[in-house]
């Protein structure tokens, strides 16, 4: 929109717009930033990932090691990587995360009818069934070396989870009632 303003010839409108670009982009991704940053301690501190990541410093009680490792690797990653190959993989992994999410909705409905939901969607299974056709949909746009990307960083994932997390995890060792409360 910016460059197009530009062309245009509206140098304020252009100047406007990517300033409000920078401004968005920098407060999402800060927010992204600290939310990472909380979920990397959360995990450790249920065995899920080295207890490195969940020892907190002593002055200002914040996952230190965290945040510093996950500064310096997005520092690396952004200042290595194409930023269109980094928003490419990113779109696969909220697409897939969708999806999943919709297909533990149906998995519960059909499973767990009785369990008590706190709030209710309109369209009981339609919905959730809409939603896994879409994104996959979406997800089948995507160039085939962002999908071949994604399938490595996930295996990746999907290795540390099992070789490392799943032996681990405090959750997992409980019995899935005392989860829930």
């Amino acid at each position: 929109m910016a460059y197009a303003l530009l062309r245009l010839g509206y140098n304020w409108g252009s100047a406007l717009v990517a300033a409000g670009v920078i401004v968005g982009l920098t407060s999402t991704m800060l927010v992204l930033y600290y939310g990472l940053t909380r979920i990397l301690f959360a995990m450790a501190r249920d065995g899920l990932l080295p207890s490195f990541f969940s020892a907190l410093d002593a002055k200002t009680r914040t996952p230190a090691n965290a945040i510093v490792l996950c500064g310096v690797t997005m520092a690396l990653v952004a200042g290595l990587a194409p930023l269109g190959a980094l928003a490419e993989l990113v779109n696969a992994g909220t697409l897939t995360e969708f999806m999943l999410v919709c297909i533990g909705v149906i998995v519960l409905r059909l499973t767990r009818p009785e369990m008590k939901r706190p709030f209710r969607a309109p369209g009981g299974l339609i919905m959730p069934v809409l939603g896994v056709l879409s994104c996959g949909a979406l997800l089948s746009f995507l160039p085939l070396v962002t999908l071949l990307r994604f399938a490595l960083y996930l295996s990746v994932g999907v290795a540390v989870y099992f070789g490392y997390a799943a032996r681990r995890s405090r959750a997992a060792r409980q019995a899935p009632d005392e989860i829930a409360a």
